[in-house]
């Protein structure tokens, strides 16, 4: 049985501020960010809206990438986002069922 890892991109409003993040459980994840439940960056900005993520079975491949992101210029995560998600519709429901 493998075991996905997720980055993923949370905003608070669109082209708003950003976050990227990695865990085992996007949807436990995405819930705590949502919910407040943590204290941190996302609860401080209000950023909870899912705009983006990926799977892989690699966690050392998913943590470089969040890194890798997390370098990147703002335009860049913007095009990442708008790439597959232009309207950055909040991907929490799609993952939560």
């Amino acid at each position: 049985m493998s075991k996905n890892y997720y980055v993923y991109m949370l905003a608070s409003t669109r082209r708003g501020t950003l976050y990227v993040g990695v865990t085992n459980d996007i949807a436990r994840r995405i819930y705590e960010h949502k919910t407040e439940s943590l204290d941190g960056f996302t609860k401080r900005y209000g950023v909870k809206h899912l705009v983006w993520y990926e799977a892989t079975p690699d966690i050392e491949a998913a943590i470089d990438h969040e890194k890798r992101i997390k370098r990147w210029r703002r335009e860049w995560k913007f095009d990442l986002v708008e790439k597959d998600n232009p309207e950055w519709r909040d991907l929490y429901d799609d993952i939560a069922r």
